[in-house]
């Protein structure tokens, strides 16, 4: 008797440990720049001498409050991060912080990006397996436009599971119609990227995120990414962030909160979002000014120092595979 309690136990927890949801988090962390001027790009501002005086102790603390905040998601099993500088402020991240206990490694290729910035990819070792990575270069050299890559990593998790997940942070709105152009272009590059993925992998989860600074109702998403006003694209690609609650966003200009932040899934049945969420923790949010209510707290308003981590507030996903 005693035996057969002991089986359906573990049966049990092997159950419950099947089950457990993989976790996905977004977030800008904006102008994660370490203290060094890089010859080849335009971050000359960020160095202790330039114009926003970046010393150690400011990047220190930057780099602290990023792993608190992973920290309060419960450690995400993988992280896509926009507006780091190179490998060295995410070894900062991983190793020089108490993350540095939890098995996290990064994924990251240098972009053309003018002033340096890319995206990348932190992921536990002990609940997903890099298999591949590349960058997709999405910049116009014709037309002497650089932006940041999209980041495109393939791996299996550890319940065995295939998964595919790309890396964006899109051309801002600075530039009008030029701009919204390279935006649209970079959304069909991406949605043929999720279809080819799901192509050849027809059982993984395909997850795209990032800052498309751009929100559902805009081109770029309505037309580029093929949603029109729905919530599922002709390809079967979902815009999870029509799940999050209204009147909030990921992002916060002249008092109107908007989701410029997305997370696209495409795969097959098996894969159930079990929950998605907009993080406003504490540490996070400051007084917007003269305006009523909250603003993401920014490392700078304006030229002033102002000791946050960002102008965006970061994105959770939590999938189960059935």
């Amino acid at each position: 008797m005693k035996k057969l309690v002991f089986a359906v136990v573990l049966m049990m927890s092997s159950t419950v440990a099947a089950q457990e949801p993989f976790t996905v988090a977004w977030w800008n962390v904006e102008n994660l720049f370490d203290t060094r001027d890089d010859p080849a790009t335009n971050d000359d501002e960020f160095t202790p001498e330039g114009e926003r005086r970046w010393t150690r102790r400011r990047l220190a603390n930057k780099v602290n409050g990023i792993y608190k905040t992973l920290a309060m998601m419960d450690l995400p099993d993988v992280v896509g991060l926009g507006e780091v500088e190179n490998k060295f402020v995410l070894r900062e991240l991983c190793q020089g912080t108490p993350l540095s206990r939890v098995p996290y490694r990064y994924v990251h290729y240098d972009s053309p990006d003018r002033r340096g910035i890319d995206v990348a990819l932190i992921y536990r070792t002990d609940r997903f397996t890099v298999t591949a990575s590349r960058p997709v270069n999405v910049s116009d050299s014709n037309e002497n436009y650089f932006t940041r890559d999209i980041l495109v990593v393939e791996g299996v998790t550890t319940d065995g599971d295939s998964l595919c997940l790309l890396v964006n942070h899109w051309p801002s709105k600075r530039g009008g119609e030029e701009a919204n152009a390279h935006r649209l272009r970079i959304a069909d590059t991406l949605r043929r990227l999720m279809v080819e993925l799901h192509d050849r992998h027809p059982s993984a989860a395909v997850i795209a995120m990032g800052d498309m600074n751009s929100s559902a109702d805009e081109e770029a998403i309505a037309t580029g990414m093929g949603f029109g006003n729905d919530s599922v694209n002709p390809d079967g690609i979902r815009l999870l962030t029509q799940r999050l609650p209204r009147g909030m966003g990921s992002h916060k200009y002249q008092g109107e909160w908007r989701y410029i932040d997305q997370m696209f899934l495409l795969a097959d049945a098996p894969w159930e979002v079990k929950k998605m969420k907009l993080l406003m923790f504490d540490h996070l949010l400051t007084q917007d000014g003269n305006r009523p209510g909250q603003r993401p707290k920014r490392t700078y308003q304006g030229p002033r120092y102002e000791g946050g981590f960002s102008d965006h507030l970061p994105l959770l996903l939590k999938l189960n595979r059935l």
